[in-house]
C-alpha cells in the first residue's frame, strides 16, 4: 500500500485498530486521551472529516503518518507505513468508529481497555526485544526481569507482546517499544518491604525500576533504605492511594519533575505537612529518574 492510500485510512479506525478508543464522538469530531503520551485532560482532537489530528496540549498536528511517527517512536517511513496498513488496512477496515448509544454515558478509558485485551498469558521475561529495550532505557537486567512479567496477549485478533508491571488490582501496566497501556484494572501498584516509617512514592513502573538501578549502582540519594515502595501508575491515582501514604511518618517523593509531580508532592503536603519530601530536587536536571539513568538532561 503507497502513502496516498495510507493516508485515506480514518484515523479514528487506526486508533481503534491498536486500542485506542475516544471518549467523546461527535459528528465532525472524536475526543481521546493522547495515545503517544501521558495525558489527563482529554486533549487529543480528531477531524473526522479532514481525517487530522490536534494536541492541544502540545499544539502538534498532522494526518495518519505524522500520528504513527509519534505512537510508534520512530522516522522510519518505510517501517511505519508497514505497521498502519497491518494495523487498520484501509479496504476493507477490519473494524468500526466506536459511537456511544445514545442514552448511554461513553465508558470511561479504563473501562474501554478492559474490553479489547484477551487471552492474556504471562511468562518469565525473556524476550530479547523486550530486554533490549529495557536496556537501553538503562534499567538493570536482573531487576527487570525479578520486578515485571512478559505478557502476551490478543487484541482484535492480532497478537502482541510487552513488558507486563502488576498492581494490587490484578491489572498490569504493559510497554513495549511501540506502546504504552494498561489491562485493566488501573490501580496502583504496592511493594511492601515491612516498614511502618517511610514509603517511596514513583508515578510510573519505569521510575520504579529506575530507582531500583541507581539505587543498586549507588548513583542516587536514598535516605531511608529499606522503604516500602508504592508506584501510582498514573499520577490521577494518587487519592487510591491516600489512606494507606498517610499512615507513614516520612513519604519520599520520586516524581517527574514537571506540573504533575509538583501537584502531587503539594497535595500530599496540604496533608502530611514536612512528612512529605520532595526528592526531585536531588535530580533538578533531569526530568524524571530515567533520564538520570540514560544522561538526558531537561532542555535549559
Amino acid at each position: 500500500m503507497n502513502i496516498k492510500l495510507i493516508r485515506q485510512i480514518p484515523i479514528v479506525d487506526f486508533l481503534l485498530a491498536i486500542g485506542i478508543y475516544p471518549v467523546k464522538v461527535t459528528s465532525c469530531y472524536a475526543w481521546y486521551y493522547a495515545p503517544y503520551r501521558e495525558d489527563e485532560d482529554l486533549s487529543f482532537k480528531v477531524n473526522k472529516n479532514r481525517n487530522i489530528w490536534y494536541d492541544f496540549a502540545t499544539a502538534k498536528s498532522g494526518d495518519i503518518i505524522d500520528l504513527a511517527v509519534l505512537v510508534y517512536r520512530t522516522h522510519n517511513i518505510p517501517k511505519i507505513l508497514k505497521m498502519i496498513e497491518q494495523a487498520a488496512p484501509a479496504a476493507p477496515l477490519r473494524i468500526r468508529t466506536f459511537v456511544p448509544h445514545p442514552q448511554q454515558s461513553a465508558p470511561d478509558r479504563t473501562q474501554l481497555k478492559a474490553t479489547v485485551f484477551q487471552n492474556l498469558r504471562l511468562e518469565l521475561l525473556e524476550s530479547l526485544p523486550l530486554l533490549s529495550y529495557l536496556s537501553k532505557r538503562g534499567i538493570d537486567m536482573e531487576i527487570a526481569s525479578q520486578e515485571c512479567w512478559e505478557a502476551h496477549y490478543t487484541c482484535h485478533g492480532n497478537s502482541y507482546y510487552a513488558i507486563a508491571f502488576p498492581n494490587e488490582a490484578g491489572g498490569y501496566e504493559i510497554r513495549n517499544p511501540y506502546y504504552k497501556g494498561c489491562i485493566a484494572p488501573k490501580a496502583v501498584s504496592f511493594i511492601s518491604q515491612g516498614q511502618t516509617d517511610c514509603v517511596c512514592l514513583f508515578e510510573g513502573f519505569m521510575d520504579y525500576l529506575s530507582f531500583l538501578t541507581l539505587r543498586k549502582r549507588e548513583r542516587l540519594s536514598v535516605p531511608c533504605y529499606g522503604a516500602d515502595l508504592l508506584v501510582l501508575n498514573l499520577a490521577n491515582n494518587l487519592p487510591k492511594a491516600l489512606s494507606r501514604l498517610k499512615t507513614y511518618k516520612h513519604i519520599y517523593c520520586y516524581l517527574d519533575n514537571d506540573d504533575a509531580g509538583r501537584r502531587v508532592v503539594d497535595m500530599l503536603r496540604e496533608i502530611k505537612g514536612d512528612a512529605v519530601h520532595d526528592m526531585m530536587e536531588t535530580y533538578p536536571l533531569y526530568k524524571d529518574l530515567n533520564d538520570i539513568l540514560v544522561g538526558k538532561k531537561k532542555m535549559p
